[in-house]
């Protein structure tokens, strides 16, 4: 039996998050789960790569699901994501289905995820971004959140940037690839986006690091600061967490290889 992968991309600001919850059925994976039993006329679990929070929108989030060819129910994958599309919600869209070996998984396989984080630096607020970055209206000090940042580039304890009540019981140690920053415009809006790679995050890490970054690049902290906060292994050293709606989970990597779409 094969496994098959969908690419999804998603406005995160209309779901309580990616996870199926028991109290409501308004997740990504529930909305996909429901719709893909209905078109496939039997029940489907779906793992997905990256378990995004209420309000965090994703470019390339990676799925898995396994069935039977024959399950497809004479089906091309051409057409099975246009059927998906005419069904799902708006702020839903599949960009592609494809074919994969069997056992594979969105969310073991997945050997890098990037993350992007929008922060629009305009004095006035933003029209275009509004629902898709964090509005700072004061310049901020890009090279300090640069020299910041440096301290937390390979494997460490990032206990100090997670949920704490999600750290409890659980090894917090992450590999951080790559924080980069760029200075874009979008859509005539000047934005800050800060790149964050590695193999997994922990819950609210990318928000919690962006946030603490901030506080550098508005002078309430010095660059050697976060060192100080990752080796203290405590969520209250940190910054605040950055609000959901600037971080889109960008782009997943397997074998070394990135999800185009």
């Amino acid at each position: 039996m094969p496994n098959y992968k969908l690419t999804l991309s998603y406005d995160g600001s209309r779901y309580n998050g990616w996870q199926k919850q028991g109290n409501t059925d308004n997740t990504i994976q529930q909305r996909l789960e429901t719709l893909l039993t209905r078109l496939l006329a039997q029940p489907v679990e779906v793992a997905g790569s990256g378990r995004t929070d209420a309000g965090v929108h994703a470019r390339a989030q990676v799925v898995s699901f396994d069935i039977s060819p024959d399950e497809l129910r004479d089906r091309t994958l051409e057409s099975l994501a246009r059927s998906m599309n005419a069904l799902t919600h708006e702020a839903i869209v599949v960009r592609s289905v494809d074919e994969r070996e069997l056992g594979f998984s969105a969310r073991f396989d997945a050997t890098e995820r990037e993350y992007r984080y929008f922060i629009c630096v305009d004095p006035a607020p933003p029209i275009f971004l509004r629902d898709f970055s964090w509005h700072i209206p004061k310049p901020l000090d890009v090279e300090a959140m640069r020299e910041a940042s440096r301290t937390l580039i390979g494997e460490h304890d990032f206990k100090s940037f997670c949920m704490a009540a999600s750290a409890v019981g659980k090894p917090t140690c992450r590999n951080v690839h790559e924080i980069s920053f760029a200075q874009e415009e979008v859509m005539g809006e000047r934005a800050v986006v800060i790149t964050v790679k590695g193999n997994a995050f922990l819950h609210s890490m990318v928000r919690t690091i962006v946030g603490t970054l901030v506080m550098v690049g508005r002078g309430q902290r010095k660059p050697e600061w976060v060192a100080d906060v990752l080796q203290a292994c405590d969520r209250c050293a940190a910054g605040e967490n950055a609000p959901a709606a600037g971080l889109v989970f960008w782009n997943v990597s397997y074998d070394g290889v990135r999800d185009h779409i």
